[in-house]
């Protein structure tokens, strides 16, 4: 029903940036043909021949060693600038410059027209009594150090809570402190630290329905930043512990191990699994690449589920609730933690036209993009290697991964930047009834 309602009342804004987006489109397919008339036709098919030819390249640089990596890589930049020496030789250079502006602000006002219709439910707060006695677990190295940087054991502490303070020299098993936690009375767990250490830890808190907190301590923070927290000041999160509510959030579960993010397979678990990856990330990923690409090395596998089947991927994704729609990928963020389903994103990319292919984006044959209850992954070898929530692991296959919904109550502060809104796919058909439409 709201979407109904959503479609049936525009506001003037809306009505006129789909006005504008719609007058920039035609613009810019009619401009080409007044300035350069069918010449123009045979100068746009010239510039995709390009962009295919470019990205048949960088396949072929990222799957090949040697000469022909360095010649594959020479050929892609080579043809994109031939195709720019092209339209400066034929005087039309600044017509590429006002088409680029036009789809911009198509782009720009198409988004903005439908933003409105892009707006998510927001999640269902509880509110419930602060904690008596939280307990915090905070790795003082996580994030280069923002624990110590924002002060955030001695903040924490005098709100009340209990501080774990990880030693980096003596490694700790952090699901056997929060146990020993919850044994000594803890009514609350929480982490300031990496997402691999934040599932470890709300394994523990959903097994005993105990609300968790997340401190977004660590580097990249994906957990924090899809529940909408402050990722720059990760002292703001503290405000839970006096001023918070509860979401209800799903947890994916690969095997007997929580995730709270996503597991990968097939490429970036492979690469990341060599010793050498830590030290050197580019040169490894270069070495490796090729013979991840093409099947020389790793495992070869196979994805079922409910309306998924992919066979021989390079990678997959399985994400515990299915990523946002804004970018080519759809790996920006998740809008929502709570809709009961996985996301699932698979690449199968054999040859370089199918590289090329590539750039329709999720029309492309090789990118599959779903959502399931379940996926089960198997492949040709008794073990796979998997990243799960950035940590490399192994599992033995078949490797089966489920969403747990609801299985979490998630503490944050009541007063919390948010989750950040997707950008809308631009449906024309939309724009052209609120363009249409009166106020």
């Amino acid at each position: 029903m709201g979407g109904d309602v959503g479609r049936h009342h525009s506001s003037a804004t809306q009505r006129w940036a789909a006005r504008l987006a719609i007058a920039a489109a035609v613009a810019a397919l009619v401009l080409p043909l007044v300035v350069a008339g069918l010449k123009s036709l045979g100068l746009a098919a010239v510039t995709l021949a390009g962009f295919g030819v470019s990205a048949a390249g960088l396949w072929w640089a990222l799957s090949r060693r040697g000469p022909v990596r360095v010649l594959a890589a020479a050929l892609a930049v080579a043809v994109q600038a031939a195709v720019i020496a092209l339209f400066v030789a034929v005087g039309l250079f600044w017509l590429v410059i006002v088409l680029l502006l036009l789809w911009a602000v198509v782009c720009f006002e198409g988004w903005a027209a439908l933003a409105e219709d892009r707006r998510p439910a927001a999640p269902v707060e509880h509110r419930t009594p602060p904690p008596e006695r939280p307990y915090l677990i905070m790795n003082p190295r996580s994030g280069g150090g923002k624990v110590g940087r924002f002060g955030l054991k001695e903040k924490a502490e005098a709100l009340g809570a209990q501080v774990a303070l990880l030693d980096p020299a003596h490694p700790q098993d952090v699901a056997e402190l929060a146990r020993n936690a919850l044994a000594n009375g803890a009514d609350l767990l929480g982490v300031a630290g990496g997402d691999g250490t934040q599932a470890l830890v709300v394994s523990v808190a959903a097994e005993h329905d105990i609300p968790f907190m997340v401190i977004s301590a660590g580097t990249r923070n994906h957990f924090a930043l899809d529940l909408g927290l402050d990722r720059e000041d990760p002292s703001t999160c503290l405000d839970a512990l006096t001023d918070g509510v509860e979401l209800r959030i799903d947890l994916g579960r690969i095997g007997e191990r929580t995730f709270v993010n996503n597991v990968s397979f097939g490429a970036y678990a492979e690469v990341v699994q060599s010793p050498a990856y830590r030290d050197d990330k580019l040169h490894t990923i270069l070495r490796m690449l090729p013979d991840v690409l093409t099947h020389h090395l790793g495992s070869r596998l196979m994805v079922h589920g409910a309306g998924v089947s992919i066979d021989s991927p390079q990678a997959v994704l399985v994400s515990n609730n299915p990523y946002s729609t804004d970018d080519p990928a759809g790996l920006g963020h998740r809008e929502r933690l709570d809709t009961g389903v996985l996301g699932v994103l698979g690449i199968k990319v054999d040859n370089a036209v199918q590289a090329a292919e590539l750039l329709r984006g999720r029309r492309s044959s090789g990118l599959t993009v779903a959502t399931a209850h379940e996926i089960v992954v198997d492949a040709d070898e008794p073990e796979v290697e998997v990243g799960v929530d950035g940590e490399a692991l192994s599992f033995p296959t078949p490797v089966r991964c489920v969403i747990n919904p609801q299985a979490l109550r998630v503490r944050v502060p009541r007063r919390r930047p948010g989750v950040p809104r997707s950008r809308a796919r631009l449906d024309w058909r939309r724009l052209r009834d609120l363009a249409l439409a009166h106020g």
